[in-house]
């Protein structure tokens, strides 16, 4: 009975510890699924699919404002001293009027495959976390109207112990987005809905995601493709609301260091130019940078020239009418 006493204290005070928002459109009281959750000093989480979200000052006594945003609606700023439990986000117009529906004709096509590059050397890997969002460019090569059938994500599932037999457990939660060519950079988002996948030990280390259904056609100055960590999934597939980064004490204070998730992202040095970009989701600017020398002059994956992700694609040419 004590065992069992003490057992409730826990969950309660788990309980007590964390609240639970959710995050809901103005207009349709429906739930956004996947809303970014920034705490404006680079660190956030994310809704789940439902909206929810968990947020407590226990847990970040520091952040006294949270940003909240999602596609088609306007970024929202709440005092984190009064968070009202449904959080609603109003509609932006402007976004909206872009949205557009592509109607396919069933008419034939020729499958090109762009090949992506797959290595299995942890050293040579990008360590995913929840701040970071990695975006590869490809141009249209054709001219006939092009669409994106297939992603090829380079992942290495395998432990990085290189004594241990077995391949550690995982379940992530990955968002991929597309942007315009903007001058060489990511742009504008494209009025895609978000593609949440899932990634686990079992699956192949060139994983592919089919988008087809999607219809995602490429722009004739070419188009970028995005992936980010969502975080952990639990067994029943949804996310899991955790503590996205660490506190660790240093002779200069307390250092915040990003939880880092399975599987690594493998970057090569076998495509040429730098197709590559990255940014940080929960800055205010949020800006992209090409990850060269000027990214960063200490990286190791730059110094290796491990500059790009191997990401490829399986495309579909349509023939002209």
């Amino acid at each position: 009975m004590k065992k069992l006493f003490f057992l409730l204290l826990f969950f309660q005070a788990q309980i007590a510890c964390s609240q639970l928002y959710t995050v809901l459109d103005s207009v349709q009281k429906t739930p956004i699924s996947y809303a970014t959750i920034s705490f404006g000093n680079g660190n956030g989480t994310f809704a789940d699919a439902d909206g929810n979200f968990r947020f407590s000052k226990k847990w970040y006594p520091d952040i006294d404002f949270l940003y909240i945003s999602a596609l088609g609606h306007k970024e929202l700023a709440l005092a984190t001293n009064a968070l009202p439990r449904n959080i609603l986000l109003v509609q932006d117009v402007a976004e909206l009027k872009e949205v557009y529906i592509t109607a396919e004709k069933k008419r034939k096509y020729k499958i090109r495959k762009l090949a992506s590059e797959v290595h299995n050397d942890y050293f040579r890997c990008w360590l995913p976390t929840v701040e970071s969002e990695v975006a590869v460019f490809f141009s249209k090569t054709s001219e006939k109207p092009t669409k994106i059938a297939s992603v090829y994500l380079p992942m290495k599932i395998e432990s990085s112990n290189k004594n241990s037999s077995k391949t550690q457990s995982f379940s992530t939660l990955f968002k991929m987005q597309f942007y315009s060519n903007n001058k060489g950079f990511p742009g504008k988002r494209l009025f895609y809905d978000d593609i949440i996948f899932k990634v686990t030990d079992k699956d192949k280390t060139n994983f592919e995601l089919n988008v087809s259904e999607h219809k995602v056609f490429m722009p004739k100055e070419g188009i970028f493709v995005s992936i980010q960590v969502l975080g952990y999934a639990g067994k029943d597939g949804k996310l899991q609301q955790t503590k996205k980064y660490s506190e660790i004490e240093t002779r200069k204070g307390i250092v915040k260091v990003p939880t880092t998730f399975r599987p690594l992202l493998p970057f090569t040095n076998k495509i040429s130019g730098f197709s590559t970009f990255t940014r940080r989701i929960f800055f205010k600017n949020r800006t992209w940078q090409r990850f060269d020398r000027e990214y960063s002059q200490n990286n190791n994956l730059i110094k290796n020239n491990d500059t790009n992700y191997g990401m490829g694609l399986k495309l579909y040419l349509y023939e002209e009418e």
